[in-house]
């Protein structure tokens, strides 16, 4: 009886260590794994990075396209009013033609006259050159919201990259595969490098 009892605790200790040995032995196929998490964190932090960088640069592109539309409409009223004063200069010099052309003509009315025609002369250069100011920050912002429209779409191609990455990697962490943490980090690399690209080397 005693040795069927230690036979059977024979066993189960037996049991025991053979389970225990295919736990470690698990881990430690298993123990990679631990390095795609870390991967996954790293991949996520550079992710809301980019995402920040992405999203700062739409902010610019609207910001942008606000500044051209309101110089747009500056120098819209700016024409508007040039046009007004052209037509008042208009009916000036045709005043001027008949008062010179009367034959009393008053020479202190003429003389008034031609100063109000220098003026409204005077008015217009000042309003043209205005207006054209207008017209080049107007230019300048939409260059510029151009530009920041094409560094939010290249940043969103890293965005993306970073996030089929993540997902490979959430792949690899269920089904065990390393060829999956593989191509997640190449997918990162190139994300990173993209991201890298568009702050630092695309033309602002």
């Amino acid at each position: 009886m005693q040795s069927s009892d230690l036979n059977e605790l024979k066993d189960l200790v037996a049991e025991l260590r053979a389970d225990h040995v295919a736990q470690k032995q698990k881990e430690k196929r298993d123990s990679w794994t631990k390095y795609v998490s870390l991967t996954m964190v790293i991949i996520a932090v550079l992710a809301a990075i980019a995402t920040l960088k992405g999203g700062g640069f739409s902010t610019r592109t609207l910001k942008e396209m606000n500044e051209a539309t309101f110089n747009q409409a500056q120098a819209s009223d700016q024409w508007a009013y040039y046009e007004a004063k052209s037509i008042k200069l208009n009916l000036y010099e045709i005043e001027l033609e008949h008062l010179a052309a009367a034959p009393s003509a008053d020479a202190a009315a003429v003389a008034k006259m031609r100063v109000k025609l220098d003026k409204y002369a005077k008015d217009k250069a000042d309003i043209t050159d205005l207006a054209k100011t207008f017209e080049a920050v107007r230019d300048r912002a939409r260059k510029n919201a151009t530009v920041a429209a094409e560094h939010s779409k290249q940043m969103g191609l890293a965005i993306t990259l970073f996030q089929i990455s993540i997902a490979l990697g959430a792949m690899c962490l269920i089904v065990k595969k390393k060829t999956l943490w593989i191509a997640s980090s190449l997918l990162a690399m190139a994300a990173t490098w993209q991201m890298v690209y568009v702050l630092f080397f695309l033309p602002m």
